[in-house]
């Protein structure tokens, strides 16, 4: 896990050092960058957090026959492609998957992305074709930020990076995706010109030309299903994730597993367990507000699995620590107030090992949020003819209530689709001055024939999985040097589960099915007999009391100036006032304009 940059423009090495400590976080270990080419100079930096061959020999910008790497994140299948690579004779004179990733691009171009099965970003530089190819990962669960105009090319791990020795300008348009997602979509970020680099997608970029292009090497297969007996298809799937996690548990560094006490986290870890000749370390964390501590459940399977177990108690000084120095850890706008709760177990689970096994992916693939049950069963009312839920809506307009007025504008909706889409965007979004432009995907939720319940499962892994659960993960995790592995999100897992029915997977009241009846073969089934939580924290609470203060000074009127283009003042004080006497739990609307305020701020000094 490191962090990588590269710039074709002319930089002194004052900037670039200061571009590399910006991120030194992400590679403690080692920092060193180099100047190639001839008539184009092409700078290559690197921050190295070693993790599988600590020697030197190891370290990047990493130099194979005419090519040099940047490389950050890990692949799990390099030993197999290593051996590949032998017979075809490539010599190896390290232990390391950059050097395997390297060989792999010599032999085969740029289809050895499709060969990787990992969490990548990487740039190579090839001195014979004269061009910088580069890649992502399936999933995007490793950044990959970039600026690019008619002068040059620059990228690096984080954007934060890329600001420094530069001037952007704030694109309103990202920015105002951001009130509606709680994070810029990719391929946007909050700058003109700058970008990421979509997941699951590689690019070229000709030196001698300037010449930048793009290409999609994989997406979400089909919906096929292919096996139709459950016993089947459950063994096969248990085979897929032991050999998922087996493989993520290759590290020359002390590893240990996020435990939460969920189905997702709690079958990686049991595989973990099985598979490891030693105690496996697991993390939990824990607060003290009831219905915000799930600890007692994590600490029951770490005690079932005989697991090597340390709780982390959220105390609230240290809370407030992480929410007014939010923005120093989340380069760009992201308002995902569970990121909070992550950097506090990134920053205690670090104290003990380097590499940390976590079950996110579950609830995307198998379909386990709650909102999968309520879609469910507010399907038929979408049926009703709209000419008959407008009349109804007129009704629950005239009563007084926030609660009436909510249910009114769901009526209003025209169908179960525009219903999901508005629970992540929030159906009061009155305070918002604009509308935005949709974002990338919406067409594949409205006008995708699958089944509903696949259409927004995909959906749900193309934006919410890959702009938020991963970015909170990433960045939290990285803030402490700290690298996650995801086995629930190896491509082969999310490729298998569109081989199965639907009801293999859901099931109103069974959500997440087929992964349960694996958990079960490892965890006795009443320790998850419970409603499903999500990793919150109590932030509304703190809002209303302790940090009521703080919320003030935040979204005082001349903060609130800043944002004077993207929201209409007036109305998000009547939020503001709702939420804090009590009346609505208006948490994420605060909370986003609080991280957008102190964004920019950030950003003036």
């Amino acid at each position: 896990m490191c962090g990588i940059f590269g710039s074709t423009f002319r930089l002194n090495q004052d900037v670039i050092g200061s571009k590399l400590k910006a991120m030194n976080n992400r590679g403690p270990d080692y920092s060193a960058f180099k100047e190639y080419g001839t008539d184009i100079k092409i700078i290559l930096g690197h921050n190295r957090l070693a993790i599988v061959d600590l020697d030197e020999r190891s370290n990047q910008p990493f130099e194979y026959e005419n090519l040099v790497v940047v490389f950050n994140g890990e692949i799990y299948n390099f030993i197999e492609l290593r051996e590949e690579l032998v017979q075809k004779g490539y010599i190896f004179r390290t232990k390391s998957d950059t050097e395997v990733l390297a060989a792999c691009y010599l032999a085969f171009g740029e289809t050895c992305v499709s060969m990787l099965n990992g969490m990548f970003a990487f740039v190579i530089y090839d001195k014979v074709k004269n061009i910088l190819f580069g890649a992502r990962d399936r999933l995007g669960k490793k950044p990959f930020y970039y600026n690019l105009d008619e002068q040059g090319f620059e990228f690096a791990s984080q954007l934060s990076a890329l600001e420094i020795g530069n001037d952007p300008v704030l694109c309103k348009e990202s920015l105002l995706q951001y009130l509606y997602w709680n994070y810029i979509p990719e391929p946007k970020t909050p700058y003109h010109n700058y970008y990421k680099l979509p997941s699951a997608h590689f690019f070229k970029y000709f030196l001698d030309t300037r010449e930048f292009n793009t290409f999609r090497y994989w997406d979400l297969p089909e919906y096929r299903p292919q096996i139709s007996k459950f016993i089947t298809a459950k063994s096969e799937l248990k085979n897929l994730l032991i050999d998922s996690v087996k493989k993520r548990l290759i590290s020359d560094v002390p590893l240990g597993v996020f435990l939460s006490g969920g189905v997702d986290s709690s079958l990686v870890c049991a595989i973990a367990q099985s598979i490891s000749d030693k105690k496996i370390k697991t993390f939990s964390i824990k607060f003290n507000e009831e219905g915000f501590d799930e600890s007692e459940y994590a600490k029951a399977v770490a005690g079932y699995l005989n697991t090597d177990h340390k709780t982390i108690e959220c105390s609230f000084t240290e809370g407030i620590d992480f929410i007014r120095n939010y923005h120093l850890y989340y380069d760009e706008p992201f308002a995902d107030s569970s990121a909070i709760p992550s950097l506090l177990l990134s920053k205690y689970t670090k104290t003990d090992v380097t590499v940390a096994l976590s079950g996110d992916g579950g609830d995307e693939t198998f379909m386990g949020y709650n909102i999968y049950d309520v879609v469910n069963k507010r399907e038929w009312l979408y049926r009703i003819p709209y000419v008959f839920r407008l009349l109804v809506s007129f009704l629950f307009e005239i009563i007084p209530g926030h609660r009436y007025s909510l249910i009114a504008k769901a009526l209003r909706l025209k169908n179960v689709k525009e219903f999901y889409l508005s629970y992540f965007k929030g159906l009061n979004r009155s305070w918002i001055s604009k509308k935005e432009k949709e974002v990338a995907y919406i067409d594949y939720l409205f006008k995708n024939p699958k089944p509903l319940m696949e259409v927004i499962s995909d959906f749900d892994t193309k934006t919410y999985l890959n702009g938020d659960c991963i970015t909170k993960v990433e960045r939290a995790s990285m803030a402490f040097s700290l690298e996650v592995r995801s086995p629930l999100m190896d491509y082969r897992v999310v490729e298998f589960v569109r081989k199965i029915p639907t009801d293999f997977k859901y099931q109103v009241g069974n959500k997440k099915r087929i992964l349960k009846e694996v958990l079960y073969d490892y965890l006795p089934k009443s320790l998850f007999q419970r409603r499903k939580t999500g990793f919150g924290m109590p932030l509304g609470e703190w809002f209303r009391g302790e940090l009521k203060e703080y919320v003030y000074e935040t979204l005082s009127d001349d903060n609130l100036a800043l944002v004077s283009d993207l929201i209409d003042k007036d109305e998000f004080k009547r939020v503001l006032k709702r939420h804090m006497d009590g009346d609505w739990n208006h948490t994420p609307d605060i909370w986003k304009v609080m991280v957008l305020i102190n964004w920019l701020k950030r950003r003036k000094g």
